[in-house]
């Protein structure tokens, strides 16, 4: 089955959590996911951006079926009650972690929760919340995780001993090992629902380098000044818009034939149709990927799998 963007498979009956749905690439999977059927839940930190996302998609898809839940990845204590509230569901088909933060600060900073700020947000919060939802997703026939990662892993080395950069901060450095580390939870996930025989599939999806001035504008949602709009259409050659950069992440969550373990990214890395494509190397090591884990168990105190 040849798998095309601009007609997705129904999703009706279908229920999709995507967080960080309010902007950029969460807000674009949102709006496909409703436009093909399916029941969408944003899970959003800002519940006023939330609400203007919402508003933003029913002016194009009148019928849409959309609920707001509040989550701060960053706070694990939103991260256990949005979870709890998912596992709560009579039906959960797929679960999408793409909030995060993409400019991180210069310096470190520290979550209420003592954790290291853009590892909390991209990472810790997913795993957190993806456990706290297990039930729901383990209750639905065909469920999926979906993470996702960035071409930024390709260009860090992994501080495997450092994975909350305790001893060395740069912001370049918190973001793109956040990536590995949320990439490195996805491959880990499938290993370990093969273990299981789960039903659940776990896939990992990146946007490219998708950026907001060449996204189509949206009232409330993106609305890029003229000068933002010149800057990025400069860097054509080597970019597409946030729309765009949904779309691995759609394919990731809506190919029936997509299996367990599969990573989709654009066809040409930075730019393109979604195709499956070659994680970094260190995102599927095994090894790296069990000190990961047991780093994610110790810094949210949650057990999981």
């Amino acid at each position: 089955m040849t798998w095309d963007p601009a007609r997705l498979p129904s999703q009706h009956g279908r229920v999709v959590a995507v967080t960080g749905a309010n902007a950029g690439i969460g807000f674009w999977t949102s709006f496909a996911l409703a436009g093909a059927g399916a029941s969408v839940i944003l899970a959003c930190r800002n519940l006023e951006r939330a609400d203007a996302a919402v508003r933003a998609i029913r002016a194009r898809v009148p019928d849409a079926d959309l609920s707001v839940l509040h989550l701060d990845t960053a706070d694990l204590t939103s991260v256990r009650a949005a979870g709890e509230h998912l596992a709560g569901l009579p039906r959960l088909d797929a679960l999408v972690n793409n909030a995060g933060i993409v400019h991180p600060p210069s310096r470190r900073v520290e979550t209420a929760d003592g954790l290291e700020l853009v590892a909390a947000t991209n990472f810790f919060g997913a795993f957190a919340l993806t456990a706290f939802a297990f039930r729901a997703l383990e209750r639905t026939a065909g469920s999926r995780v979906v993470s996702l990662g960035s071409i930024a892993s390709r260009l860090v080395s992994l501080r495997a001993d450092d994975l909350q950069l305790n001893r060395r901060y740069s912001g370049w450095q918190a973001y793109a090992q956040s990536k590995i580390l949320l990439s490195s939870f996805g491959f880990e996930l499938e290993r370990r629902l093969q273990e299981r025989e789960s039903g659940i599939r776990s896939l990992v999806a990146h946007p490219g380098y998708s950026i907001s001035g060449r996204t189509p504008p949206v009232p409330g949602v993106n609305e890029p000044g003229r000068a933002k709009r010149f800057v990025d259409t400069l860097q054509a050659p080597y970019t597409q818009g946030k729309n765009r950069g949904a779309e691995p992440v759609l394919r990731a969550v809506t190919d029936p034939d997509a299996a367990g373990g599969s990573f989709f990214g654009p066809r040409f890395l930075v730019k393109g149709s979604p195709v499956e494509a070659r994680p970094a190397r260190v995102t599927t090591d095994e090894r790296v990927a069990r000190v990961i884990w047991a780093e994610a168990e110790v810094a949210t105190r949650v057990p999981f799998l």
